[in-house]
This record gives structure tokens, sequence and C-alpha cells, in this order.
């Protein structure tokens, strides 16, 4: 926070803001009979309440955090935009706030602090799964299409190399190579460049899925923010309520007792106000019917998503058989070679 005020040249305060007259057609000052004086408006002498400036501020701050960690060796670097704006594929973790980052530090579990849990186990398989997509999809792209070893070659190879000798282990194998069989017939795969083009399609449904989940994620954890603030309100109105209502002697003693809950009372109280926009009404039944929906939602992108792993565990399975036939190649080479040599 800051003053809205200048500073003159003679170091003194300036006006935070001057009259600008109305005027009318011909250029001359309108008066208002009913106030008594000349219609105006007021106009701040400066722009340092432009919303626009938060921006600027914000990455004047890490410039010069980065400019010193740089100084000092540390590789780190901060930046004042969000991830979707750094191009970042990650869902943005929630702020705790002072009370629930303190209940975490003494190892109590918060609605925040789960939420933030939540977020890390996401962005975690988002990103596991999107790196086995790019490594599949750069094999791929790598193997030559003409001479390519048929699907029939490479389905003979999946388990090649592996111990098959129990029941359990066959059983096992004949489970892997059905799999596979049903995802090469459900997507009408019969040489590589049609593999080709699945793993490209897989990594479009991937950044699909991808954006939508976080999408919705986001939007649940406002909603999330918005119905524990609320909560928060109501469970500590009483409270506060009682507090207000003391004399200023008691209400020392009293803020000494129940310092906890008028300050998660206040924190709740300025983030509804935020979030309101001067309405009063809080529209708890219409978050509560959209976190559900959006929940509802969210279970039929994950089942997208395990579908997607599972194809994508086909296609490893694929590259598997591949690489199988070309390390038997190798060996027959070699073996060749051995031979007449000797």
């Amino acid at each position: 926070m800051l003053t809205m005020r200048p500073f003159n040249e003679d170091k003194t305060w300036g006006d935070k803001q001057k009259k600008d007259y109305i005027l009318d057609k011909d250029g001359n000052k309108i008066y208002d009979k009913t106030k008594r004086q000349y219609k105006c408006k007021s106009v701040p002498t400066t722009d340092w309440n432009e919303k626009t400036k938060a921006e600027e501020w914000r990455e004047g701050w890490a410039n010069a955090v980065n400019k010193y960690l740089s100084e000092h060796g540390v590789k780190e670097k901060i930046d004042h935009r969000s991830y979707e704006r750094q191009g970042i594929e990650q869902v943005p973790t929630i702020h705790l706030g002072v009370a629930a980052s303190q209940m975490e530090k003494r190892g109590i579990r918060t609605e925040r602090g789960n939420i933030n849990r939540e977020i890390e186990i996401t962005n975690q398989q988002l990103g596991q799964l999107r790196a086995r997509i790019r490594k599949s999809k750069d094999w791929l792209y790598a193997q030559p299409l003409t001479n390519a070893p048929t699907i029939v070659d490479i389905m003979s190879n999946i388990s090649a190399g592996n111990n098959t000798q129990t029941n359990c282990q066959k059983v096992r194998d004949l489970k892997t190579r059905a799999n596979v069989f049903m995802f090469l017939q459900n997507n009408n795969i019969d040489d590589m460049e049609q593999l080709v083009d699945k793993i490209t399609q897989i990594n479009n449904d991937f950044k699909d899925v991808s954006d939508e989940i976080k999408k919705v994620d986001r939007r649940l954890n406002t909603l999330a923010q918005h119905l524990t603030q609320y909560d928060n309100y109501k469970n500590h109105k009483a409270v506060y309520d009682k507090y207000k209502q003391l004399e200023p002697k008691k209400q020392e003693t009293f803020l000494e007792k129940h310092s906890d809950e008028i300050e998660v009372f206040k924190t709740a109280q300025k983030y509804l106000i935020t979030i309101m926009n001067g309405k009063t009404t809080i529209p708890e039944k219409s978050w509560k019917t959209e976190q559900k929906k959006l929940t509802a939602y969210k279970f039929s992108l994950c089942e997208k998503y395990y579908g997607l792993q599972s194809d994508v565990r086909n296609m490893e399975l694929l590259r598997k058989g591949t690489e199988n036939i070309m390390r038997g190649e190798t060996r027959e080479t070699q073996l060749t070679r051995k031979q007449e040599l000797e």
C-alpha cells in the first residue's frame, strides 16, 4: 500500500486529485443550481491506482529479485506471470493463507492444504503421461516407414527375451498380447504409418483432455475457496458479533481468548466482500450445484485420461516389440560376421 498523493517540487505533499470542470458545447462551465456549484468530476493527479501499475510493479520486483539471485549464483528464478501466461502446462496451487499455513506447519491437515496436495498429484500424473507420449512420439517419428517391421512381426516379439516359463508368466504374456491386439484392431492399425497417425492423435487428445482438466480444476479450486470462506464466515460470525457488542474494556480480554476465530472471520468477510463485488446474497447453493456438476465432469475427463494412459501403454509395448526385433537382427548380423571371420 502507498499514498495516492504526489510530491511537489518543494518536497511538500501534493493533491490526491484535482477538479475537471464539465463544459457545455460552447466550452463554458455548467452551473448546478441544486448543489450551487459548477459541475465537475474528480481526476487523480497520479496513475498509481491504475490496474496496469500492479503488473508493472510485479514485473519490476521479479526483475530485481532475479538480478540479486544471479549475482549470488542462485539458478532459480521467479516469474510474476501466471502458469498459463508462461505456457507452463500445470495447475497452479491455491494460496494457503496465514491460518491454514500455520496449521499445516503443525501437522494439521486443512481444506486448502488438501486441495494443494490433490493439485500436486494431478500435475505429477499429467507430467508423467506427457513425457511418455513425447518419448513414444519421438521414437515413432524416427522410424523409417519403408522396410519397417510388420505389425505381425512386432506382435510376436513383444515378450521376446522375457522369462515366460511359469504358467502365471505365460498367462500374463497372453493377456498383454491380447490387449495390444485389441488396441490395434479397435484403431484399424495395420502398419507403422497408421501407428504414427495414432500417436499423433493420442498426443492431440491428451492436450485437449489435459487443458480441460486444468480448466475444471482451477474452477473447482475457486469454488472450494468460496465455500470454505463462507463456512468460516458462518461458523465464527456469532463470536465476532459478540466481540463487537462488548464494551472496549472487555473487548481486549475477549480478543485474547478468541483471537483465532475473530481473525478467521475477518479474513472470510474480506474475501467474500471482494468476490461478491457489491452483491449481498451469497450464492452458496449455486456454488455447490456447479461444484457437483464439475466434479462429475472431471470424473468423465479422468476416464478419457485413463483410456489414453492405456493406449500409451500399448504403444510402449509395440515399441518394445520393435526394439526386440532390432536387437535380434543385430545379434544375427554379429553371428554371421563371426562365422565369416572363422
